[in-house]
């Protein structure tokens, strides 16, 4: 079906010819980013914070700083066209700025950059919905979620829209937002903040939108690229998807993009939509326009993302006020957060070639972090450990410069045999003390140095319950390592190209062991034979791979439960069972025709917890 105001286009087209009349193309400039996460300052190659020296020598990047130079800049160019400056989303976490000013600091400089509109990102609800509603006291600009579906008890209220309609050089923009189905697994929302289908909340407030006769539309999702390609772009009169959450550097001259920008979608109402994102923490600034014609309808979509290089000077405001803020953030450093019986050992020579005490530390820490979501191994390179800690109090400053990297944690699932894999990786370099050497927790293995590299392995057991068996190369198991690691760096290939369900922008690591050592002290430092070196004397040979287990038959099919009554509940109160896969914006749309109705069931029921409905409760549904 041709999307709206298409039908009948052929012979508007004929009469205007015939007429004489001729149509007018409306051009529009979209400038984006997405995942800033908390990167005031500048950033060096490895995303982490630029040192002076660094800047000294021209090697960094991003910063708001460079980037509200550049934003400037870029609208001075623009003067008289038609532009808008769209953010999509986790402005929150990963640096200590954050840590510190709980997201004040990201809505002072994003105020300044003067933002259009903004889609919250499964990163901001870490600070559960208290954060949020602070971050949203503080910005100027609107945000819009429409699958962020608040109770009447939230305290984020009615501040997120689902859209914004807004008048750009005479035309009506449409914008609506989303963020990813999964933020109440990634994140904090809390029980009084429901978190709705991306496709179904999106296609509803554009129906509400065409109401006003708005017919250029802009999906400003937080789902990631994969999701925004598969889904998003295909809903019925969205024109344009800015994105965030997948990190996806999109280019047409940078050879590790992960695809063109922008990338064109086939909508199945007959028209391409153009989808776009900007890599993350301040490095891009996503730069689109579109063409659409007298209709609505997308003609022409070009860019390419602009790289905030040393090349672009910082604005000198920016640049002090950040000085002034970091001030108490010097004072972090040297907060004491913990207290160690004796040294923790994180030396490169122990760390890159044994088990070692940091290693089974942080590993033990990641692996705490997400002990809820059914993680039972921890993975973690031994390169990534910077520094050993001495006995007494351990301060904030001391956990970052063992951890200096802003690594975050990745959780993903993996085959047992990728896992032997990935460790044989690990153990490859060995003799040159490579980076890549696996610390692990929930696991333990031995290896024999005196074997060619990829062959090392003579065992691998993992832990189930209070044993250890052998590691099963056919089950698939549930892992945390580092985004780093994730992502195919120090060799570790397998985890990218292998891993599924991956999530990669968890919480820092040096927030995660600060965390866990608090929890742990006095903490005494340990080494728990984990990880074991085989003398090739030993004339050891590697086990046998695990036997083959057979997976346990799936339970049965649940019997079908009754659907919604379709009919609204126009003659009073009705009754409704709730059965398997019920949802109260399912109900709502059932009844109402509407799922962001779905608080009025919520408040007649006792404000039940959206994600958890008991089946076989009877619900009060009130009138329409």
């Amino acid at each position: 079906m041709i999307r709206h105001m298409r039908t009948g286009l052929i012979t508007a087209s004929l009469l205007a010819l015939s007429s004489g009349a001729a149509f007018a193309d409306y051009e529009l400039n979209i400038l984006h980013i997405n995942d800033l996460h908390s990167r005031i300052e500048s950033i060096n190659k490895f995303d982490s914070t630029c040192s002076a020296e660094e800047e000294g020598k021209n090697e960094c990047f991003g910063g708001v700083a460079r980037l509200k130079t550049l934003i400037d800049r870029t609208r001075q160019e623009l003067t008289g066209k038609n532009v808008l400056l769209l953010n999509a989303g986790d402005n929150f976490q990963g640096s200590l700025f954050f840590t510190t000013y709980k997201g004040a600091a990201e809505a002072e400089f994003l105020n300044l950059m003067k933002f259009d509109a903004m889609t919250v990102g499964n990163h901001e609800f870490d600070e559960a919905e208290d954060g949020l509603a602070s971050f949203l006291d503080k910005v100027t600009f609107p945000v819009v979620t429409a699958n962020v579906l608040p109770s009447h008890k939230s305290k984020i209220g009615d501040r997120i829209k689902p859209s914004i309609v807004l008048d750009v050089g005479g035309e009506k923009i449409g914008i609506v937002g989303a963020v990813a189905n999964d933020t109440p697994e990634l994140s904090s929302p809390g029980p009084d903040i429901l978190i709705g289908e991306d496709v179904a909340t999106i296609t509803s407030a554009i129906e509400e939108i065409k109401k006003q006769g708005v017919d250029k539309i802009i999906a400003l999702t937080h789902v990631g690229y994969p999701r925004d390609l598969a889904a998003i772009a295909k809903i019925p009169d969205v024109d344009v998807v800015v994105g965030g959450h997948s990190h996806s550097l999109l280019s047409n001259t940078d050879e590790k993009a992960e695809g063109p920008y922008p990338t064109m979608v086939d909508n199945p109402g007959g028209y391409k939509v153009p989808v776009v994102q900007a890599g993350s923490y301040s490095k891009y600034l996503g730069d689109l326009v579109v063409t659409f014609d007298d209709n609505g309808v997308v003609k022409a979509a070009k860019g390419d993302p602009i790289l905030v290089d040393s090349k672009i000077k910082p604005d000198e405001a920016v640049v002090a006020r950040i000085k002034e803020l970091a001030k108490p953030i010097e004072e972090l450093r040297s907060k004491v957060v913990a207290k160690t019986e004796a040294p923790i050992d994180g030396s490169r020579e122990n760390c890159r070639a044994k088990e070692c005490e940091m290693g089974s530390l942080v590993a033990d820490a990641m692996l705490d972090r997400v002990k809820g979501q059914g993680v039972t191994i921890a993975i973690t390179n031994g390169g990534g450990l910077r520094a050993s800690i001495d006995a007494g109090d351990v301060t904030m400053g001391e956990v970052i410069t063992v951890l200096p990297f802003q690594n975050t944690v990745a959780t993903f699932q993996l085959k047992g045999a990728d896992i032997r894999a990935a460790l044989e990786n690990g153990v490859s370099q060995v003799e040159e003390g490579g980076g890549r050497f696996p610390q692990v927790a929930g696991l333990k293995f031995s290896f024999d140095r005196s074997k060619p590299a990829g062959s090392r392995l003579v065992s691998v057991e993992v832990k189930e319950g209070d044993a250890f068996k052998p590691l099963d190369p056919e089950k698939t198991y549930s892992l945390v390592s580092n985004n780093f690691m994730r992502g195919g760096g120090d060799g570790y290939d397998v985890f990218k190209a292998k891993g599924e369900n991956a999530y990669d922008y968890g919480p820092g690591l040096e927030t995660v062991l600060a965390d866990y050592l608090a929890a742990h002290q006095p903490f005494k430092p340990y080494t728990e034979g984990r990880i074991s070196e085989v003398a090739a004397a030993a004339g050891t040979t590697p086990s046998e791979p695990a036997a083959e287990t057979k997976p346990a038959e799936g339970a049965a099919a649940p019997a079908p439960q009754p659907s919604p009554e379709t009919a609204a509940a126009a003659g009073g109160p009705q009754k409704h069972v709730i059965a398997e896969g019920d949802t109260l914006w399912d109900l709502a749309e059932s009844f109402y025709g509407n799922g962001f109705e779905w608080k009025k069931i919520a408040a007649a029921n006792g404000d039940p917890e959206p994600r958890a409905l008991h089946i076989g409760r009877e619900l009060e549904i009130p009138a329409k």
